[in-house]
């Protein structure tokens, strides 16, 4: 059984599942991506993170590096992966509605 609502939203995705138009991120977004992460509950750091990655985006045009991360947000890269599993390109980037970041595998 999916943890996916029961009426969900299409979403304009890229071949690995990226929103095309980081305008469309909404909260049913970040609950798809949550299940898909399989992560139980978003707490305050998950959503410091997803609010720099947009605010960095909207700054600069596209997300930080990977590497870059832990500067952006202030959080350590291990503690990034831990709150999401899939990594902080294909988590939290995906979550936070924007594009994978340059230099992610």
């Amino acid at each position: 059984m999916s943890n996916q609502p029961e009426n969900p939203k299409t979403y304009p995705v890229d071949h690995e599942g990226f929103l095309m138009d980081s305008d469309q991120w909404d909260p049913d977004w970040v609950e798809r991506i949550r299940c898909d992460e399989e992560i139980e509950e978003l707490t305050d750091d998950h959503l410091a993170v997803l609010e720099t990655l947009r605010a960095y985006h909207a700054k600069h045009g596209h997300p930080p590096r990977v590497r870059d991360m832990t500067l952006v947000t202030g959080f350590k890269l291990k503690y990034i992966y831990e709150m999401f599993p899939s990594g902080p390109g294909k988590g939290a980037c995906k979550m936070a509605g924007l594009p994978k970041p340059e230099g992610c595998a």
